[in-house]
């Protein structure tokens, strides 16, 4: 199944995504306007302190009004490879660097209104070289026991699509033990 493009608009061009309202018809023939937001991909990057502990970010989010925990993450940069801007935000945010990377999958996260795609990381042997954040960045490091933040999840208390995901693959790769 498919459906053909009659017609694009190009409605707001932000400084990360553009948004669009495109005509299509659908393969059963029915023909719909829907919005589209057109994002250039992130990294996201689970960091092993060692093999029982995770670094999340508590990061405040204003779209959402509040502090949420997050794994390190950020926006794809132009003609920017997903492993290149993984290793870049986990120095900006977390202020260490790592000296094993394993990719772990790519997620959509919401489909039905954008192409965004998040490219997943595990990163470990971690070493501190120095937290440099952006302007817009507020946040706070924490090294947390993987059982908690899995604890976390369970509970509600961490929300966010990437982390939720970038965690439990974590816990099925062999960097994280048995």
């Amino acid at each position: 199944m498919s459906a053909k493009v009659n017609k694009s608009v190009t409605v707001h061009q932000g400084r990360v995504f553009t948004m669009v309202t495109e005509n299509i018809t659908l393969s059963n023939g029915e023909t719909i306007d829907i919005d589209i937001l057109h994002h250039p991909g992130a990294a996201a990057i689970v960091p092993l302190f060692d093999k029982d502990t995770v670094i999340l970010i508590r990061q405040y989010r204003h779209a959402v009004r509040d502090y949420i925990w997050e794994i390190p993450a950020g926006t794809l940069d132009s003609d920017e490879a997903p492993l290149a801007c993984a290793k870049r935000e986990l120095t900006e945010e977390t202020g260490f660097s790592a000296g094993i990377w394993q990719k772990l999958g790519e997620i959509t996260p919401v489909p039905g209104y954008s192409d965004e795609r998040i490219h997943i990381f595990l990163a470990g042997h971690l070493t501190p070289v120095g937290q440099n954040l952006n302007k817009d960045e507020q946040l706070s490091v924490h090294k947390i026991r993987l059982d908690e933040a899995m604890t976390m999840v369970y509970k509600g208390e961490i929300q966010d699509s990437k982390t939720i995901n970038g965690l439990f693959m974590a816990g099925t790769s062999a960097l994280c033990g048995p």
